[in-house]
């Protein structure tokens, strides 16, 4: 008998929200670990989020959602919070990596382009998760060949 896949979801948590918005709809977060668990067979949602005290009903729910949290305490430029999460999100697929067979990146930054090959190179990349081609970087585009998909053609369904 075949063991079941244990797959891993790697999310840039404020990728996602501006994604949501770049494609004109607020993303259902439920839905949309329900769609990763039944697409992709995924059994760990790692949502990586820059920390801001005032979100934590933002966070509970999340929770509530079966999306595992990795905080990252914001910075603030301008008097806007910036929380670049993107070397919480590679350390957690990184130390994790032994744990999961495949895993499903959740971005549109090309500042990933380099674990998406590397996934690619050991067989661990599952599928990448962007907006849309119009707003995917380039470079995470061509690391991702064939394995990506885009939210905008999720929302048709």
């Amino acid at each position: 008998m075949n063991k079941p896949l244990v797959n891993a979801a790697f999310i840039d948590g404020n990728n996602l929200y501006k994604a949501g918005n770049d494609i004109g709809w607020k993303l259902d977060t439920r839905k949309f670990r329900i769609h990763l668990t039944e697409t992709y067979q995924v059994k760990n949602a790692y949502y990586c989020i820059g920390y801001i005290p005032a979100n934590t009903r933002l966070y509970t729910r999340l929770q509530s959602e079966g999306y595992k949290l990795i905080f990252k305490k914001v910075q603030y430029q301008n008097g806007k919070p910036k929380g670049n999460v993107d070397a919480e999100l590679v350390l957690k697929c990184m130390t994790q990596y032994r744990v999961y067979d495949k895993a499903v990146i959740v971005t549109s930054d090309g500042d990933f382009a380099c674990l998406v090959k590397y996934l690619i190179q050991k067989a661990k990349l599952r599928n990448v998760i962007a907006s849309k081609r119009t707003k995917c970087s380039d470079l995470l585009q061509e690391a991702s060949g064939t394995r990506i998909s885009y939210l905008d053609d999720l929302r048709k369904k």
